[in-house]
């Protein structure tokens, strides 16, 4: 079990999905019992498309209704020093992923392991068959099952925000439980 761990998240413009991630991800991280278990905890986008700006009035209000009222982040894009800086970076769907796979091959050596987040979908309290994207993935998670993208809710209503906020919340539950096993969750 590492003493402590830095974590990315990776969307496409960094104002959806890696910013929830991110903030779900302090919002657990910052309390017992994962509390000083996470050095560093930051997202990023594909893309500098959202460079400077914050995120989507929708990932903040979705944040916000579930109690997270202290998260701020302004967009940025990935560097090629993110490879060293950080042990795991966590891509929010395939196109992702590829993008990070193709910035990865130019930094041979890099200690972040990149992967799909979904990778830790595990058990899904909603159903995961009615997930149309799950044939957009193709890759498998934890435990053999088919790791879960998470759709991009940009252009869509605020139902898509709480599937991602939903997604990101049991993707970092199942991941802590996973790289900290001997800790047991509150």
């Amino acid at each position: 079990m590492p003493d402590q761990i830095a974590v990315l998240f990776c969307c496409m413009g960094n104002i959806c999905r890696s910013t929830m991630a991110e903030g779900v991800f302090q919002a657990m991280t910052k309390k017992a019992p994962y509390q000083g278990r996470v050095s560093q905890i930051d997202s990023c986008g594909t893309i500098g498309y959202h460079t400077g700006d914050e995120p989507d009035d929708r990932t903040m209000a979705t944040l916000e209704a579930h109690g997270i009222t202290d998260y701020h982040h302004r967009a940025r894009k990935i560097t090629a020093a993110d490879f060293d800086r950080f042990d795991y970076i966590f891509a929010m769907d395939r196109q992702n992923l590829n993008d990070l796979e193709q910035l990865r091959r130019k930094k041979p050596g890099s200690k972040a392991r990149v992967m799909l987040f979904g990778e830790y979908a595990g058990s899904s309290s909603s159903s995961n068959s009615s997930s149309s994207n799950s044939s957009s993935s193709g890759s498998t998670g934890r435990g053999g099952r088919v790791a879960e993208p998470i759709s991009d809710p940009y252009y869509g209503g605020r139902d898509g925000f709480a599937k991602a906020y939903e997604q990101v919340t049991r993707f970092s539950k199942n991941f802590l439980q996973d790289v900290f096993p001997d800790i047991k969750p509150e």
